[in-house]
C-alpha cells in the first residue's frame, strides 16, 4: 500500500500562533522534466499504483495526500521558461515515498525497475528503504519507520 509522497512539516521554532505559519510556503508539487512525459507516466503509474491525470500531451500529475508529482515536457519547459531545466540530468534530489512494506514493494517493483541502487536495508536513521532509478535517472526512495529491536 503506497502512503503519500515524504514532505517535511516545518515550524519556525518562534512560531507559536496560526497567524505566524501563514508566512512559511507550503511545498505543494515536485515537477520532473522529462524529454519523454509518457515513458515516465508509464513507469510512476505502476509505481505509485495509480493512473495520472493528464493535462495535454505536455503535462500529467500523480496527486498524494502530502503534494502532486507532476511529469512537464522539457520542450514546454524550454518555451515557457527557456534554459531553465535539463532533462534527465538530477544527481542531488530523492523523491521519497512512505509505504506500508518495504520489502513487499521491493517484491511487487521487481519487473519494473530497471536500476536498483539499494535493496531493502535498515538504514541508521530508522528508516527500511529501497533506492531506485526511474528511466530518467531520478533517485527514488521507498521506505517505512524500521520496526524498534525488542
Amino acid at each position: 500500500m503506497l502512503l503519500p509522497l515524504a514532505v517535511s512539516c516545518l515550524t519556525h521554532p518562534q512560531s507559536t500562533n496560526e497567524g505566524s505559519r501563514r508566512d512559511i510556503p507550503v511545498l505543494q508539487s515536485t515537477c520532473l522534466i522529462t524529454a519523454d512525459v509518457r515513458r515516465l507516466v508509464e513507469f510512476y503509474e505502476p509505481l505509485l499504483n495509480r493512473k495520472a491525470n493528464w493535462s495535454g500531451e505536455d503535462y500529467a500529475e500523480f496527486p498524494t495526500r502530502a503534494g502532486v508529482l507532476a511529469i512537464f515536457s522539457a520542450a514546454a519547459q524550454e518555451k515557457y521558461i527557456p534554459g531553465s531545466a535539463e532533462p534527465a540530468a538530477n544527481r542531488s534530489v530523492i523523491l521519497e515515498f512512505k509505504v506500508a512494506d518495504v520489502d513487499a514493494e521491493y517484491r511487487r517493483l521487481q519487473p519494473l525497475v530497471k536500476t536498483w541502487v539499494k535493496p531493502p536495508t535498515t538504514q541508521p536513521w530508522g528508516t527500511r528503504s529501497i533506492y531506485l532509478r526511474d528511466p530518467d535517472g531520478n533517485l527514488v526512495d521507498f521506505y517505512t519507520p524500521a520496526p524498534v529491536p525488542k
